[in-house]
C-alpha cells in the first residue's frame, strides 16, 4: 500500500508540481493592485497563446470549465439564434443540455459515443439551415479521447459565414490553435487541465467584435461574460470575488508551462506519455476504442478485459493501492475505462502504471486485457 499520494491519470483536475502547490500559500486582496496586476498578467498571456493580440479578449469565470461553457454560449448565441452542436461524446451532450435550460434553438450532428464530425456533414446542414447562426465543438472529446477535426470544421464554418464555438478545455495549452488560422469567436478552457494549475475558473478567449455585439444576450447577471469584460477593463477587477489562490497557481503553472517549450513542449510529453501507455497497454492485451488516427495526446479509453473476472471497482481499488487514481469509461454500448496523459506524468510514472496493470491482472487472476468482443469472435470463428 503507497503512502504517497496518488498520481491521478484524468483529464482534470491532475497531478501538479510542488510549486504550483506553494503558489497558494499566500492570501491576496481582490481589489488590491497586485491582484488586478496578476489578473492582467494572465489574460495577457492566454491571448497570447492562441496569437490573438488585437482580435481576441480574454474573460475568465469563476467556477468549473462548465461554467464558462455556460457563460459563453448565452453570451455569444443571441436568444433568437441557432446553435448548430457537433456531439461525439458526454461533452458535446453537455452543450445540448446547457442549450435547453437556456430555452434557446439548437440543433445536433449526433455521431455517437466516439466518430468524428467531419467538415463535409457540418457544411451540408449549414447549407441547409440558414437559421444556424453558430457552431459549437469540442476539441479533444475526454468521453472517448477523440482528437476532433476542429480545422477541418473551421474551414467550413467560415466559408458558411457563420460563427465557430470551440470547447478546448481538455486541448488547450497542449494542442497548438491560433486564431490567425482558425477563424473562431471564441475558445473555452479552464485552469486545470493542460496547463497544469488548481480547480477553480475558466475563462474564454473571445473574439472582441463578438463580445462587443453580445449586449443583451446572457440569462445571467452572474454569467454575463459581456458585463465581466467590460467591468474588468474598467477596474481590472472580477466583478465578483475571484479565485485568488487559484489565479496564483495558475501564474506559476504558466511559468511552467513555457519553461518546459509552451504548446510544443507539453504537447510532446503528452505524446510521449500516450504512445507510452497505448503500446504497453496492447502488449498486456488491451484494445484501444480509438484507431491511431484519432487518439488524442489527452485521455485514452481501452475496453474493460471480457474475462469474467473483471470488475471496474475492483480494478479501480487496487489501482489506487498502487497510487494511481483512474477513470471509469462513458460508453453507451461497451465496458471500457480511461488512462490520462496530462499532468505531472513522465517516463517513471507510465512505466509504473503498466507494471501496476500488470500486477492487478494478475491478483484478479485474469490473464490478459483481451476485450469482450475479441474474446466472442475468437469463441465463434
Amino acid at each position: 500500500m503507497t503512502t504517497q499520494q496518488p498520481y491521478l491519470l484524468t483529464p482534470g483536475p491532475i497531478t501538479t508540481t510542488l510549486s504550483v502547490k506553494q503558489a497558494m500559500l499566500q492570501d491576496w486582496g481582490s481589489w488590491d493592485g497586485d491582484f488586478r496586476a496578476m489578473t492582467a498578467e494572465l489574460c495577457r498571456q492566454l491571448v497570447a497563446l492562441i496569437e490573438g493580440d488585437g482580435s481576441h479578449v480574454c474573460v475568465p469565470m469563476q467556477g468549473s470549465g462548465t461554467f464558462a461553457v455556460e457563460a459563453t454560449l448565452a453570451t455569444l448565441v443571441p436568444r433568437d439564434g441557432k446553435l448548430l452542436i457537433l456531439m461525439n461524446g458526454a461533452y458535446g451532450q453537455r452543450m445540448g443540455k446547457i442549450m435547453e435550460y437556456l430555452g434557446r434553438e439548437y440543433v445536433a450532428l449526433d455521431k455517437g459515443d466516439f466518430a468524428p464530425p467531419r467538415g463535409e456533414e457540418v457544411e451540408a446542414m449549414l447549407m441547409a439551415d440558414p437559421a444556424i447562426t453558430h457552431v459549437a465543438v469540442v476539441h479533444c472529446e475526454t468521453s472517448s479521447g477523440i482528437l476532433n477535426p476542429v480545422e477541418e470544421i473551421a474551414e467550413v464554418v467560415a466559408r458558411q459565414e457563420r460563427r465557430l464555438i470551440i470547447d478546448s478545455m481538455s486541448a488547450f495549452g497542449a494542442v497548438e490553435i491560433s486564431a490567425r488560422r482558425v477563424q473562431f469567436d471564441a475558445l473555452i478552457s479552464s485552469a486545470n487541465k493542460c496547463f497544469e494549475g488548481v480547480p477553480g475558473f475558466g475563462f474564454s478567449l473571445i473574439r472582441q467584435a463578438a463580445l462587443e455585439a453580445s449586449i443583451g444576450n446572457a440569462h445571467s447577471l452572474s454569467m454575463d461574460l459581456l458585463d465581466q469584460w467590460q467591468y474588468l477593463m474598467k477596474t481590472g477587477q472580477w466583478r465578483y470575488t475571484p479565485p485568488t489562490h487559484v489565479v496564483a497557481a495558475f501564474l506559476q503553472a504558466l511559468k511552467e508551462h513555457a519553461e518546459e517549450g509552451g504548446v510544443a513542449g507539453r504537447h510532446a510529453r503528452y505524446q510521449r506519455n500516450q504512445q507510452r501507455l497505448v503500446s504497453g497497454m496492447r502488449q498486456l492485451g488491451f484494445e484501444t476504442l480509438l484507431s491511431d488516427e484519432w487518439l488524442s495526446p489527452i485521455i485514452i479509453t481501452f475496453f474493460s478485459p471480457g474475462h469474467d473476472n473483471f470488475a471496474f471497482q475492483a480494478f479501480y481499488d487496487r489501482m489506487k493501492a498502487r497510487g494511481f487514481i483512474i477513470y471509469p469509461g462513458k460508453l453507451t454500448e461497451a465496458e471500457s475505462f480511461r488512462l490520462g496523459c496530462i499532468g505531472q506524468l513522465f517516463d517513471a510514472q507510465v512505466d509504473a502504471v503498466l507494471a501496476a496493470v500488470a500486477e492487478v491482472l494478475s491478483e484478479m487472476e485474469i490473464p490478459d486485457g483481451t476485450p469482450a468482443h475479441q474474446i466472442h469472435a475468437a469463441a465463434t470463428a
